[in-house]
């Protein structure tokens, strides 16, 4: 399939599918819907009177959710054991055309977007003293993960090209794989895939969504629930 870098709105590389009209990242701004959908709604919620957090991420991608969480947990002095988990990871050719590094002005950092990417799958590694990456090449359909996770960032492409990574069966590994009391966050608000977590016991609410969307689903896995 053709892979194309462009580039979004508030200046930050993406990849885009032209076969599937589908990006990594909102074309809408890369960073700033990685930020909205996942640090803002996700992370800062997960992190009150905690100092440590279990993140899993659905879609290891380019790294830029990894890397965000990296300087925000240095920022706020949270220990992070984060999973990433990528059924194709991109290559070494594109992530060097990524310019996260850059436009989050983080060039003293840049050794650690390049580790992130240049480390070996299928192991815990030690990327800082408080954040721990295993990345972990296998399908989403695989993960067997159980109470493991305070939080998912659920960024898998589209329903409209891979409405399997949508269903109830899959929302259901991820119910499972989360904690009590555990968080969900997405960029999708589509109703079928807040019925879909509902179906298999999360509290689900619509927040605000980043600058192209009106809206966007959290997941909450509530204690007493299914």
């Amino acid at each position: 399939m053709k892979r194309e870098i462009l580039i979004t709105s508030d200046g930050s590389t993406t990849i885009h599918l032209p076969d599937w009209n589908e990006q990594y990242h909102s074309k809408h701004g890369a960073i700033q819907e990685a930020y909205h959908v996942f640090l803002r709604a996700g992370f800062d919620k997960v992190i009150v009177n905690n100092k440590s957090v279990s993140i899993l991420e659905i879609g290891f991608g380019t790294g830029l959710n990894a890397f965000i969480t990296f300087l925000e947990a240095a920022k706020n002095a949270i220990k992070i054991n984060y999973v990433g988990v990528e059924a194709y990871p991109i290559s070494s050719e594109e992530v060097l055309k990524l310019n996260y590094v850059k436009e989050l002005k983080a060039t003293k950092e840049q050794v650690i977007f390049d580790e992130m990417h240049a480390i070996s799958w299928e192991e815990k590694q030690v990327i800082s003293e408080r954040f721990q990456l295993t990345k972990r090449k296998q399908f989403f359909q695989d993960i067997s993960d159980k109470n493991a996770f305070d939080l998912i960032y659920f960024d898998a492409f589209g329903a409209q090209n891979q409405p399997e990574l949508w269903t109830e069966d899959i929302f259901l590994k991820m119910y499972n794989a989360i904690k009590e009391n555990g968080v969900l966050v997405t960029y999708s608000a589509k109703g079928s895939v807040r019925r879909a977590m509902q179906a298999v016991g999360f509290s689900v609410e619509r927040i605000p969504g980043p600058p192209g969307k009106r809206e966007m689903l959290r997941a909450t896995k509530q204690v007493n629930k299914k």
